[in-house]
């Protein structure tokens, strides 16, 4: 099979017709197959993928959650089951247009030293704040894990089977593909893309999520916000010495008699703080190696469509 593509979706009921005839419009001179991922839906976003199946057995299938696992789940369970040649991961929403799938499979046809194209935002369509935001955060990612995460870089890519290979052989629990992409190596050729306007159905997405994401990314790669809190802990304990030692001089050579209550009270609750800030760091930390040392599975298969099939 020369080409699998997988399509992570959750609640996408609006899109997954439309998804799916874009990609058999655009893959039609390519043989393949498309891995849908219907991540716990809760609407009837499986129903429609039964009768997409039953129509077109020969290139679907199909794996549905117990419940909703997340992104990075459903992207490992079509890498799980991918024994293609090339494999591509899209959304379902049509923000990432399946047209450029053929471009980036054309690209690694005629240059062999790459072993797969990430599709990059080119943030053309989004506000000036979100740009700002984002190229701060990858800036932050690369300059705390020293690992080279590009800019605007998506989950949108075509990658050869021994990048699929190595993405397996990482075991962790906590995953952060975006991370792990750049962390395994491997040659990458960024090719920049336009997103569109989502087709149907908002964005789940949200803010808050995105923050969350990451702290996620930052936590799993890198130890450095443990070293800043050492490093503020010392910054903090010399200049309260010092205070100590100037204090006592005052005290001692001059007879200053120094009542200090609300400054008493400042330096108590600014270094309440920081304490609490460092035991939430530390927190982080001793949380994710809680989840790993459990080794819980990171998703759990309700239903299968396809896999009886020999289409690979």
């Amino acid at each position: 099979m020369k080409l699998n593509v997988i399509v992570p979706l959750y609640n996408e009921e609006g899109n997954i017709d439309a998804l799916f005839k874009s990609l058999s419009a655009s893959l039609k001179s390519v043989k393949y197959t498309i891995t849908f991922i219907d991540d716990g839906s809760t609407d009837n976003s499986y129903n429609i993928l039964s009768a997409i199946y039953s129509k077109n057995k020969s290139i679907v299938r199909v794996i549905r959650f117990s419940r909703n696992f997340g992104k990075e789940a459903a992207m490992l369970a079509g890498l799980n089951v991918s024994k293609a040649q090339y494999t591509c991961i899209i959304d379902a929403d049509l923000q990432q247009d399946p047209k450029y799938i053929m471009d980036m499979m054309k690209f690694l046809d005629e240059n062999t030293d790459y072993d797969e194209v990430a599709m990059v935002n080119d943030y053309a369509k989004e506000k000036a704040s979100q740009k700002f935001l984002k190229k701060t955060f990858y800036s932050i990612m690369e300059q705390t894990t020293g690992q080279k995460v590009q800019s605007g870089a998506s989950d949108f890519r075509l990658m050869r089977s021994g990048v699929v290979d190595a993405l397996l052989s990482i075991q962790e629990v906590n995953r952060f593909s975006k991370g792990l992409f750049s962390w395994v190596g491997f040659n990458t050729y960024y090719m920049s893309y336009s997103a569109n306007k989502r087709f149907s159905g908002a964005s789940k997405f949200n803010f808050r999520k995105q923050v969350s994401y990451a702290k996620e990314g930052l936590i799993s790669f890198s130890t450095k916000p443990l070293k800043i809190a050492t490093i503020l802990g010392t910054l903090i304990s010399s200049a309260a010495f010092l205070y100590f030692i100037v204090v006592l001089l005052q005290t001692l050579i001059y007879g200053k008699d120094i009542p200090g209550y609300a400054s008493l009270m400042c330096v108590i609750l600014f270094l309440g703080g920081i304490q609490l800030i460092v035991l939430g760091i530390i927190g982080e930390y001793i949380a994710k190696t809680y989840l790993e040392v459990k080794r819980r599975p990171i998703y759990i298969t309700k239903e299968k469509l396809g896999f009886d099939d020999d289409i690979l």
